[in-house]
């Protein structure tokens, strides 16, 4: 029996591979493309990283292990780019399956106007509602107006609706919720007020029926949870233009603020000023107006002397 001292000497003890899913070897054969976080954390367990380390002289084989793990961390990047470009975008809406607005409200909206099916809710402005059914109507759509016994068809049409498509239900009573139903299945616009009386569920079921029908649902008030967009004057009742220094003149226009905001981080709250009404009655842009939009004259300004008349 040979002794100790002329045994062959016992390998030496393979050095653990990184912490971690992601192993030096397969790094080596790009089995698949590493996480950023693993990358880095092989840069951790190999030293490099170390400043105790890093400060003794390194060897050939630490220099072979900064070299995997420098392309290791280079391909995590590369790939975490690729995914970023290749991440598929919102398929645009087809124009179709979007009613038109006036231009002045056209940029303000998502898609650039109404998209069938979905939830659109005006917040107590009568000729804000007007200005965003109008465009839509002299093309030839129908809408409906539930539950607004007090609407004034003279404004409406000054506003550009077609009086001859609008239907006009002031008084549905108990029923409000099976009369805005039953007129989603055959009107492309249906305006709903009294909404405050609506349980969460009728909410829902209107707005579902508008989805399945591609009708546009407006309803008329102060909120509707879960709309998909929401107009709203910002500053009512805004500033009138028309009158002279002196306080005469005629009121030709008001300018305000219109503010939209939409669901989800892709369309943020957006605002505009425009002139509602404007010169001809209906919604302008104070661009293409004409009219000058210097705000009307400061409350601190002495009032024109009043003259007797007749």
């Amino acid at each position: 029996m040979p002794r100790r001292s002329s045994w062959p000497a016992a390998a030496p003890a393979a050095e653990p591979a990184p912490r971690g899913s992601w192993s030096g070897e397969r790094a080596a054969h790009g089995d698949g493309p590493p996480h950023p976080d693993l990358a880095v954390q092989a840069v951790h367990d190999f030293g490099l990283l170390s400043g105790a380390r890093m400060s003794a002289p390194i060897s050939s084989r630490q220099s072979e292990r900064l070299d995997r793990a420098r392309g290791l961390l280079d391909r995590a990047h590369r790939t975490a780019e690729d995914r970023g470009r290749a991440r598929p975008r919102p398929e645009a809406v087809p124009a179709a399956a979007i009613l038109p607005v006036a231009p002045a409200l056209a940029g303000l909206l998502p898609h650039g106007g109404l998209r069938r099916g979905s939830t659109v809710l005006v917040r107590s402005s009568t000729s804000l509602l007007f200005a965003v059914l109008a465009e839509a109507s002299t093309q030839g759509t129908w809408c409906a107006l539930v539950g607004m016994p007090e609407v004034g068809v003279v404004a409406a049409a000054e506003a550009g609706l077609v009086l001859s498509r609008v239907a006009l239900i002031p008084e549905p009573g108990p029923d409000l919720v099976a009369v805005t139903s039953a007129l989603l299945d055959g009107v492309e616009m249906v305006v709903i007020a009294g909404t405050q009386r609506l349980r969460a569920g009728d909410r829902q079921r209107l707005a579902a029926r508008a989805r399945q029908r591609n009708a546009v649902l407006v309803p008329f008030g102060h909120s509707w949870p879960g709309a998909d967009v929401e107009l709203e004057l910002v500053g009512h009742p805004g500033q009138w233009q028309g009158l002279g220094a002196d306080g005469h003149g005629r009121l030709r226009a008001r300018r305000t603020q219109v503010r939209v905001a939409s669901r989800g981080a892709a369309h943020r709250a957006r605002g505009a000023m425009v002139l509602l009404p404007g010169p001809t009655g209906a919604l302008a842009s104070t661009e293409r107006s004409g009219l000058s939009a210097a705000p009307a004259p400061h409350a601190t300004q002495p009032p024109a002397p009043v003259r007797k008349v007749g």
